[in-house]
């Protein structure tokens, strides 16, 4: 160790030491009195007591070794110290020149609910779990209001019992875990304004916001792009302050936002009645208004995987991570040992590593490492699982408040640009409401949804009013659309609401009937009914529980389910599984019934085998396919073929076979069924005729 010590000491330089204060912050912790100790290592310049850092005043420092301590009157530059008296300091952040705070090396992707003893008030337990915050950077503590619970983001069950041993020491408190569930976030996927008013009698604040999706990673970065003759700068850097003082909640689950850039681009205060609270509700309005009109994403975390199996078992470990949603290279084989590297979803490696230790006899072992957040491999189930409703949330309103007549009333997010103030900040083409001509018309229904006086009326049955309808529509009042030009892009459909009866999707004649250009009769279209087998299974949780006790008998499952949706559809049914880890494996082809069943060959998933079959025959039939997986819906989208999830397959199978039940019940009960009458009319006059040469032959 000398002589390590000694080389440390000959052959490093100090690096260079800035005149002015400068420290980071490395641990929190609190003495024996209670007393709050914020360690750090001074990188620059000097730190006496009674400083101001941060506008807080050190009341101590302390130099420490072992549990005993120095007090000093001041350090300097490369010492190590804990100062008293400073309460808004958190672990990784830079003090002073030294301004830029750490990332966090470990990020929670769990949450759990705190379960207290009998009797305990959580509010008053809230503040006690705050503090073990503070020490433990890793930990997040969480306040749910609507449900008075508490909830703790960690790392793992490792960390859980940590803090429970270290909960009762500290404060006598024995608690319990429950709960589980994964840490999800959500970002946006394209650039929208968010509008946020706040004006209630005698306040007054409008905000503009440019919200961009950010790089995977990034987190969120705020920045003001606003002139000050607009807005002063005062104001400016009290949005910016806002902005950076909450974590904003996604509208899909409630999750917390990342992964974006949020810029000012425009603001206006009152002279008289502006508050600096009013600016804090028209920052958070805004920003809940842009998540509202942009297109969402639900991110999970991931993992970075190292699975060792003896040899015998890489079948099992491969067919499980596909299972699991996971992706890995191909495996590493030595000494009778495979290693298998890869990614794939926390949720998804739950629990996995008991199931390894189960089937390799404890010889295999799983090492998992944070990769980061990535899109949700299954967004749909863990949206409609969470029930949240962005409307409902009373702590982050997504509409604004504005007044007339002496009087604020609220006005909903897809009206605000109707009401706001200020032009949009999003280029030329739009209305000082910030929308153009065409979407104004289109939105004329929906603006009837509030009165005058700003009380919103419940709305009546409603369907979704598409862009070819409101062309027809404005076609016919105001102005004849011109033609689309060679090469130009298709617009993403307009969704409005519009009073209307219940419409449903029809896909048992599609193709069928008359074209809408020439108004003959339409060619009839062959229909089929593309199925990715074992997406379906792993989405359908009947199905997905089957196949955790035996694969083939949900895949079995799944075929009969298909035969019986075939037999009222009368389409082609061509259910599609992945064989392509089978060595040697090929394409195969076979006949269920009536159905047909294809087990692609090696090296072909079953979405390669999907995308060829929609490419080939998407233009010359209509071809419908089933499946969860996003990437593999974006390209059938671009093929033109019709897209059903795992969610909407289940509901049309359900819905054909409540059809077929509803038809049959409402036959007349005395009504008799003859065999003649369901028997073409070729094989009536061969059994006819038949019939005629066995009387001949009698005669």
């Amino acid at each position: 160790m000398e002589e390590l010590l000694q080389g440390l000491e000959e052959w490093t330089a100090p690096p260079p030491r800035a005149g002015e204060f400068g420290a980071r912050v490395f641990k929190i912790t609190r003495d024996s009195q209670g007393n709050r100790l914020t360690h750090m290592k001074i990188t620059g310049g000097v730190l006496r007591v009674r400083d101001l850092v941060n506008g807080e005043k050190v009341s101590q420092l302390r130099i420490y070794s072992g549990e005993k301590f120095e007090a000093v009157n001041e350090v300097h530059a490369g010492m190590i110290c804990a100062a008293a008296g400073l309460s808004r300091t958190s672990a990784g952040q830079g003090l002073g020149e030294c301004s830029e705070a750490a990332l966090p090396v470990l990020e929670p992707v769990l949450t759990y609910r705190v379960e207290l003893p009998e009797g305990t008030d959580a509010a008053s337990v809230l503040p006690r779990l705050m503090q073990l915050e503070e020490e433990e950077p890793e930990l997040h503590i969480v306040w749910e209001e609507e449900k008075k619970e508490i909830h703790a983001q960690i790392m793992g069950e490792i960390q859980m019992e940590i803090l429970k041993s270290l909960i009762a020491e500290r404060f006598g408190i024995e608690i319990r875990f429950g709960g589980r569930s994964i840490v999800y976030k959500e970002t946006i996927l394209d650039t929208v304004e968010g509008v946020g008013h706040f004006e209630p009698l005698r306040h007054y604040a409008e905000v503009h916001l440019l919200l961009e999706p950010g790089e995977p990673g990034s987190g969120l970065s705020f920045a003001s792009a606003c002139s000050e003759d607009i807005l002063d700068k005062n104001w400016q850097r009290l949005v910016l302050t806002h902005l950076e003082e909450k974590e904003h909640r996604g509208v899909l689950t409630g999750a917390p936002i990342t992964d974006m850039r949020i810029t000012l681009m425009s603001g206006r205060a009152h002279v008289k009645h502006t508050e600096g609270g009013d600016f804090r509700q028209a920052v958070y309005r805004a920003v809940r208004q842009g998540l509202r009109q942009a297109r969402s994403a639900l991110l999970e975390p991931w993992y970075e995987f190292s699975l060792e199996v003896p040899e015998r078992f890489i079948g099992r470990a491969m067919t499980d991570l596909e299972r699991r949603h996971g992706t890995f290279e191909a495996p590493l084989l030595e000494d009778g040992t495979a290693l298998l590297t890869g990614t794939a979803p926390v949720a998804a490696l739950d629990g996995y590593q008991t199931e390894v230790t189960a089937y390799s006899g404890g010889l295999g072992h799983l090492t998992c490492t944070l990769r980061g957040y990535g899109p949700c491999h299954n967004e749909e189930e863990v949206v409609a699982a969470s029930g949240y409703d962005p409307d409902a949330d009373l702590e982050n309103p997504c509409g604004s408040v504005f007044c007339t007549y002496g009087a604020g009333f609220a006005v909903p997010w897809d009206l605000v640009k109707d009401y706001m103030h200020l032009p949009s900040c999003l280029g030329k083409g739009k209305k000082a409401g910030g929308e153009t001509a065409q979407e104004e018309a289109a939105r004329q229904i929906s603006r009837d949804a509030l009165s005058a006086d700003g009380r919103g009326r419940e709305p009546k049955e409603q369907r979704w009013l598409g862009t070819e309808e409101i062309d027809a529509i404005l076609a016919s009042t105001y102005y004849s659309n011109p033609k689309k030009k060679a090469g130009e892009r298709r617009r993403p459909e307009t969704r409005v609401y519009r009073a209307a009866e219940p419409e449903r999707r029809e896909s048992g004649n599609a193709g069928a009937g008359t074209s809408a250009k020439t108004g003959k009769p339409a060619a009839k279209r062959e229909e089929y009914l593309l199925v990715d087998g074992y997406n379906i299974i792993f989405a359908w949780e009947e199905l997905r529980e089957l196949a955790k006790t035996n694969i083939d008998s949900a895949r079995g499952k799944l075929l009969d389910i298909l035969c019986n949706y075939q037999g009222i559809r009368k389409c082609h049914v061509i259910a599609v599984f992945d064989a392509y880890r089978v060595q040697g494996h090929p394409e195969e082809a076979l006949d269920y019934h009536n159905i047909h069943v294809v087990f692609t060959r090696e090296a072909e998933t079953a979405d390669r085998y999907i995308e060829k079959f929609a490419h080939e025959n998407g233009a010359k039939h209509t071809v419908i396919v089933a499946t969860s997986d996003y990437l593999e819906q974006i390209i059938i989208r671009g093929q033109g073929c019709i897209l059903y999830s795992a969610r909407e397959l289940q509901e049309e199978i359900a819905r054909a076979g409540a059809e077929l039940l509803a038809s049959y019940e409402g036959k007349d009960a005395g009504q008799k069924n003859y065999l003649q009458d369901y028997i073409p009319e070729d094989v009536l006059q061969t059994i006819s005729e038949a019939e005629s040469t066995m009387k001949n032959k009698d005669l």
